[in-house]
């Protein structure tokens, strides 16, 4: 591909000198046919000049007829080859004019005549270099026919003059030769500084883009934030009131819990769904690629979803397929699940199909709705965060609008490609498109069992008192042996406490990721480990979703808990870390 740009680059610059060419040869021919008018046959000259001018008018119209059109590799090749014809045939004439002017009884019309010669041979270098056939070739038809001259003319300067035409030939082979290397280097350095500038002309767009995305993204979530925050505010200022005016009943009490508690699942929504978003952009999730049947996974969301279409008065079809595919189970489900209820959520009539079509050795799952649509020039929009064709007051009732950008980034891990075809008013088609598997193995959908609770000593680290006092609490009606401080010194010494008044195992670390004095849960971990003499499981809690952050605390070995968690989030976590600890022992 680089050579082929070089090459155009000459060839373009070969017929772009041409025109310098054919100035020349129109001033100096006339010179010369006026100055060897007295020594030479008039009827020739004229003959002569028509031929040269005929051939320049060839010479223009080819340039003008090459910087018209477009060249491929195999073309411009051609377009050399014709040029360098013409520069021959150019320097065929200029040789028969040497030969007719080769006059030493007349000195000063022989003196002309060398002059001539030596100004068109040199001139050749910066001409034709870009193709030295063009130049080579030229020299030769110009040298050789006064050469000839020279040898059967038996004059006295014979000797003298052959070595003349053969230095000069030398001399402008060698210069080519030079001149050719530095053409095809400043080229290459102009296309490389054209690649670079293309490059940065793309980051920079590239930046530009992620930076208006990055401030798109941070306003809607602020907003998406906000708003449950705000509702949860009201509900605590309300139960405030409320107390104060004495004991709440019951009921009200009961309507208030619930309220509060469907405000923070939102907010858990929402925070889990940025936390995958950057999961997904850190590449710290782990694609487990296995056999899955599709016939038990349709049966899953046709049994998941017909409630829903029930609901809505909406026809839900499943087309049920044999076929096997090869993908991460848990990401194409969650891929499927996120189009399926993006599909419901739109559709207000007619009804959604789940089905799927063979495409050689893939397999295209298919999504059909028959929802409002999507313009053409919004396609490609729904798969960024919080963009919501369908929902400009962002109601929250209709999702958060990251289901199609947490889709996009799972199909992209997965190498799975993702195809939109949609119609404004006759609703759309999401598809995936995966590998298909022949073999027949089970097929892989396994349901996550919660092993039997168990309990052990558990060394707590959080700077903030509150959290740090309802971690302990919390833990220790679990039925966990709990040392906590708001330092990693400070645990050190609750468990040191604990050791002197009888027997204190530590089975487990859980640490906040942010600690005081710019210390962080990674640190303190490893601080009692040594403490301990020996390695611990881990669990880091933060509320910090960055890319970097996620990197770093995976690849330290600890398990990672977002805020807020439940109680049942932070019993599976433990369980977890526990079952993972035994499992390194046993292999050890």
């Amino acid at each position: 591909m680089q050579e082929d740009k070089i090459r155009q680059a000459l060839v373009e610059l070969l017929y772009r000198n041409s025109y310098g060419v054919v100035i020349s040869n129109i001033v100096v021919s006339l010179a010369a046919v006026y100055v060897l008018s007295n020594g030479v046959s008039t009827a020739w000259l004229a003959g002569w000049l028509a031929a040269l001018y005929t051939l320049t008018a060839v010479r223009v119209l080819a340039s003008r007829r090459f910087f018209s059109r477009p060249h491929d590799s195999v073309s411009i090749m051609r377009w050399a080859w014709l040029a360098a014809v013409l520069s021959w045939v150019s320097g065929l004439l200029w040789g028969i004019f040497g030969w007719v002017g080769f006059l030493p009884e007349t000195p000063l019309l022989l003196s002309f005549t060398i002059v001539v010669l030596t100004g068109l041979v040199c001139g050749t270098v910066p001409s034709f270099s870009a193709f030295p056939p063009a130049l080579v070739g030229s020299i030769l038809a110009t040298v050789l026919p006064v050469a000839a001259r020279v040898i059967t003319s038996g004059s006295a300067i014979s000797t003298g003059f052959l070595f003349l035409l053969a230095s000069l030939v030398a001399i402008n082979f060698y210069y080519c030769r030079i001149t050719y290397r530095m053409l095809r280097e400043t080229i290459s350095l102009r296309l490389e500084n054209e690649r670079l500038v293309e490059h940065l002309q793309e980051e920079r767009d590239r930046a530009q883009n992620a930076d208006r995305a990055k401030t798109r993204f941070l306003a809607a979530a602020s907003h998406d934030l906000r708003q449950p925050i705000h509702a949860l505010s009201l509900l605590v200022s309300t139960i405030a009131v409320l107390a104060k005016r004495g004991n709440v009943p019951a009921e009200q009490a009961r309507g208030l819990a619930g309220r509060a508690k469907s405000i923070i699942g939102n907010l858990s929504g929402l925070l889990n769904a940025l936390l995958d978003i950057s999961k997904l952009d850190a590449g710290i999730v782990t694609v487990a690629r296995e056999t899955v049947g599709l016939r038990e996974l349709f049966r899953d969301f046709r049994e998941e979803f017909s409630a829903e279409a029930k609901q809505r008065g909406l026809k839900w079809r499943v087309v049920d397929s044999d076929l096997k595919v090869e993908s991460d189970p848990m990401m194409l489900k969650r891929v499927l699940n996120n189009l399926l209820t993006n599909a419901f959520r739109y559709t207000k009539e007619g009804g959604v199909v789940l089905g799927c079509r063979k495409r050689g050795n893939h397999v295209e799952i298919q999504v059909w709705d028959t929802g409002p649509g999507i313009p053409a020039d919004q396609q490609t929009a729904i798969f960024e965060e919080f963009v919501q064709l369908q929902n400009p007051a962002r109601d929250r009732t209709q999702g958060l609008g990251l289901g199609l950008a947490i889709v996009r980034r799972t199909a992209e891990l997965l190498k799975h490609p993702l195809k939109l075809k949609s119609s404004p008013g006759r609703g759309s088609m999401f598809s995936i498109t995966v590998p298909e598997v022949h073999a027949a193995r089970a097929p892989i959908l396994q349901r996550e069992t919660v092993g039997e609770a168990i309990t052990g000593g558990i060394m707590v680290v959080e700077d903030e008192n509150d959290i740090l006092e309802a971690m302990e609490q919390l833990l220790t009606i679990e039925g966990h042996r709990v040392y906590a401080g708001r330092s990693a010194a400070e645990a050190q010494a609750e468990h040191a406490a604990a050791a002197m008044r009888g027997e204190a195992p530590v089975d487990l670390i859980i640490s906040d990721y942010r600690l005081a004095n710019g210390a962080t849960g990674l640190e303190a971990i490893r601080t009692l480990c040594a403490y301990l003499g020996h390695a611990v499981p881990s669990i880091i809690i933060t509320g910090d979703t960055s890319p970097s952050r996620l990197k770093e605390v995976n690849t330290s070995g600890s398990r990672i808990l977002h805020k807020p968690i439940s109680e049942a989030e932070l019993r599976q976590a433990i369980q977890a870390a526990w079952a993972g600890g035994r499992a390194m022992t046993a292999g050890e």
